[in-house]
């Protein structure tokens, strides 16, 4: 009888333990959200990927570089300087392109420009680029304009109404576009877009981000939106993004403010009314990429929520593959 009972209670003891290792009921509760600094460096080892290095020699005339997709950069070597002074010598180059909204996720690099009135604004992109030359760890200034090749194959063809903006990372280290208005940019207030052929032909005045760019134009009623995250996540260790059907692979808004009630907003009314969009979560997971993409068309003021059930879990170019297959 003993043994029986003994039996008995082995196999209750069993059934306990698999039933607790079967985590397809309140699996949401077992997933721990990231830091934000885990969140950070995932979009930081992105950035990392995507930046390519090169060495030339300054005060020697005319460096040209050709990169991976086949932009030519144009620096003047001879207008160099660091901490104000003429450079010579061995100096390194820091470039980095995104022409897809796939890479400008993982980068968090999106199209969204400053309008007249300070609100916000999506772009449509020609390219973002960034350039840093440096010697010896210190980084270089220029007293010339700079010059790029964009080749139109690599923007989704010409159009003419491109114009330059210029990229700062503000102070919650968000990249906000700027445009460069006639004599407003560089060191010496040169700079812009000239689309012939097959190219787009870019002069710019400073080190840092540059883009070609036009603003997203929708006729239809303006509203806001909101977006609430999964348990656990907000604006510190996610972000919300906005995708909007049609216009190809490169334009990437973003929800970039935070309401005091935990919610995700641009709050400056900048969405049309019925526009066929796709809403984008992002986050990071044990170094990999943890997301969702949910299209809705949007409504006039409505709240759209995601859930852990509707994320999954995949690598950077599992993430920037499932963008850019937005349509």
């Amino acid at each position: 009888m003993n043994t029986n009972f003994k039996k008995i209670g082995l196999l209750f003891l069993a059934l306990a333990t698999f039933a607790s290792c079967d985590d397809s009921d309140g699996a949401e509760d077992k997933i721990t959200p990231p830091s934000a600094s885990e969140f950070a460096a995932v979009r930081e080892d992105a950035l990392a990927g995507k930046t390519q290095h090169f060495t030339a020699t300054a005060g020697a005339g005319t460096i040209t570089i050709t990169s991976a997709k086949g932009v030519k950069l144009n620096i003047n070597g001879n207008c160099l300087t660091k901490n104000g002074n003429a450079v010579t010598g061995t100096i390194d180059i820091e470039y980095v392109e995104l022409f897809d909204k796939g890479s400008m996720l993982v980068t968090n690099k999106p199209t969204m420009g400053l309008t007249a009135d300070g609100k916000k604004n999506l772009l449509i992109s020609g390219g973002e680029f960034f350039i840093k030359a440096t010697q010896g760890g210190v980084e270089l200034q220029t007293s010339c304009s700079m010059s790029m090749i964009v080749p139109t194959t690599l923007t989704g063809g010409l159009d003419n109404a491109m114009t330059l903006w210029t990229g700062v990372i503000d102070e919650a280290e968000e990249l906000v576009w700027r445009e460069a208005k006639a004599g407003a940019d560089g060191a010496n207030g040169k700079g812009g877009v000239q689309g012939e052929g097959n190219n787009y032909y870019v002069t710019f005045g400073n080190f840092g981000w540059t883009n070609v760019d036009k603003f997203y134009s929708d006729p239809r009623p303006k509203t806001t939106i909101l977006v609430d995250a999964p348990e656990g996540y907000d604006n510190n260790n996610c972000a919300i993004y906005l995708s909007y059907d049609g216009e190809g692979t490169n334009a990437l808004a973003k929800l970039d403010t935070y309401t005091a009630a935990g919610l995700f907003s641009e709050h400056y009314g900048q969405i049309p009314v019925g526009l066929a969009c796709h809403i984008i979560f992002a986050t990071e997971d044990n170094g990999q990429w943890r997301y969702a993409i949910k299209g809705v068309t949007i409504a006039a003021d409505q709240t759209y929520t995601f859930t852990l059930a509707e994320t999954t879990v995949g690598s950077e170019a599992q993430l920037v593959a499932a963008i850019n297959a937005i349509q």
